[in-house]
């Protein structure tokens, strides 16, 4: 049997908002993999015309785990659940799968390998972290108008100073983690008001 290696990588485990992503990619033979890079490392309009490249050029699959499911589960947990999707989505099975991280994801009848710092090593993981950076960050900067000043589609929800000065200043949405150190202690701090 041929082996077929997909790469997994997730995105938005340290945001303090909205759910978190991941992308499990399978590359054809005809893609160029010295054009791919760790997503954190391109510019967003490079990333964008990436993700359509690779897109043309795999089989690939996104998976996701709600704002609730991380506060329910963690965002360890969440973030897992959400790579355990994408890989089971993909329309090829894996022989191999290549997880960008420390962990392995639990999954009966699959191969599983984790590579520190993977998406700056493998190909297939590279992809797969700029599947789900370009899906996430679409996603953030489409979330309602009236949220445009909390300046989401600049800092996709990370706890930058701009975000946490309009935090203070305009409040938690329902968008936030609850469950997050800066959204949970400005809660607590409210309520001990």
């Amino acid at each position: 049997m041929k082996n077929i290696t997909a790469g997994v990588d997730e995105v938005g485990r340290g945001s303090l908002i909205g759910p978190v992503y991941a992308a499990a990619v399978i590359l054809k033979n005809n893609i160029d993999k010295k054009k791919l890079k760790d997503s954190k490392k391109l510019s967003k309009t490079n990333r964008e015309v990436l993700e359509k490249y690779i897109k043309k050029n795999s089989y690939w699959a996104i998976g996701s785990a709600s704002l609730l499911e991380i506060e329910k589960l963690n965002i360890l947990n969440a973030s897992l659940l959400a790579m355990k999707r994408a890989v089971r989505k993909l329309k090829k099975k894996p022989t191999l799968v290549l997880i960008d991280g420390n962990k392995v994801l639990e999954m009966k009848n699959y191969k599983m390998k984790s590579i520190i710092k993977g998406d700056q090593k493998i190909s297939e993981i590279s992809a797969a972290s700029i599947i789900a950076k370009v899906s996430r960050d679409r996603l953030v900067t489409n979330f309602p108008i009236k949220f445009k000043k909390y300046n989401w589609a600049k800092n996709a929800g990370y706890g930058t100073k701009d975000h946490m000065i309009a935090i203070k200043k305009y409040g938690i949405t329902k968008f936030h983690r609850k469950t997050f150190k800066p959204i949970h202690n400005i809660l607590s701090l409210n309520k001990s008001r």
